[in-house]
């Protein structure tokens, strides 16, 4: 999420014997940069939120209760950020790309690279988290995988939703959820308003998702990510916990996967709308009508460049 789209190549330099030389780049493929770059990111901040939810369901609150996992993952947000922001944007969430698409800030052939990487980022996090905890979650399950009941353990790494949420209900709420996120992600990076100071996006996006969590977290444990919460799944259906991963909560599967994209642009476009676009575009300096910021919109970021 960091810089949202923003993707810089690497320019180091070393000094040796009074000469300036450029230090060798294993990586010319700009897309296969991004590719790795973004499912590093996913896969780290996936591995240590998962982890943070695995801790306190085996744990049985002895390690930690739900603001755990909020932490946990707020702070995985911000570490995956640092992992690709330069290079991918780390946007480490699908309904972040595709409205990043929609607002013509990434160019939509990037899009399939964005998903897969996430998608594939996500499954492996899972597949390491279950390793990790292999034994944690047998015990405390007696070998019996479940996906609802008092001994469940899907939700350590997909969504479900409450037993009072109905779909509509859930529905609404994944897309209200994602658009916050995206709204705020608009505003953190807009440069005629108050954005993020240089550095700290990563922090600001952590401390966004945990903020969600604490408040929008309880109905259906805010996936607000559509590759982080099918890649899971999928994992879970070939690992042990089968087809019921996929009818639990009254097919509940689906709505994570088509709600967070609609209510990404809904939030985005809210943004822009409302705030963005009114912007002026003139201001004074020193007695002088100089040209702001040119907006965000209208950046020209490396990707694109490369993509053309």
């Amino acid at each position: 999420m960091k810089d949202l789209v923003q993707s810089v190549k690497p320019r180091v330099f070393q000094q040796r014997g009074g000469k300036v030389t450029r230090s060798k780049v294993w990586l010319k493929n700009e897309l296969i940069r991004v590719g790795l770059a973004e499912s590093l990111s996913t896969y780290v901040m996936m591995s240590l939120g998962l982890g943070s939810v695995a801790q306190v369901v085996t744990g049985q609150g002895a390690f930690g209760q739900y603001l755990s996992i909020n932490l946990g993952f707020g702070l995985a947000v911000a570490m995956g950020s640092h992992v690709g922001g330069k290079i991918s944007g780390a946007h480490m969430n699908g309904a972040v790309s595709f409205t990043m698409c929609v607002f013509r800030r990434l160019p939509w052939k990037m899009l399939p690279l964005y998903i897969s990487a996430q998608l594939l980022g996500s499954f492996l996090a899972a597949g390491t988290i279950y390793a990790v905890y292999y034994e944690a979650i047998h015990d405390y399950c007696r070998g019996n995988l479940t996906v609802t009941g008092e001994k469940a353990t899907a939700g350590i790494f997909a969504t479900y939703p409450a037993p009072y949420l109905s779909l509509i209900a859930g529905f609404f709420d994944q897309v209200f959820g994602t658009a916050m996120l995206l709204l705020c992600l608009m505003a953190l990076s807009d440069q005629k308003n108050k954005p993020a100071p240089a550095g700290s996006e990563p922090a600001f996006a952590g401390f966004l998702v945990l903020l969600i969590g604490i408040s929008l977290g309880s109905n259906s444990g805010y996936a607000i990510n559509p590759t982080r919460d099918i890649a899971p799944r999928v994992f879970t259906a070939m690992a042990g916990w089968g087809s019921d991963v996929f009818r639990a909560g009254n097919g509940w599967w689906w709505v994570p996967l088509v709600a967070p994209p609609i209510g990404g642009v809904l939030g985005a476009g809210l943004y822009k709308a409302v705030v963005e676009l009114h912007h002026p575009h003139l201001s004074k300096a020193g007695g002088e009508m100089v040209e702001e910021a040119v907006p965000l919109d209208k950046e020209i970021n490396t990707i694109e460049n490369m993509c053309v």
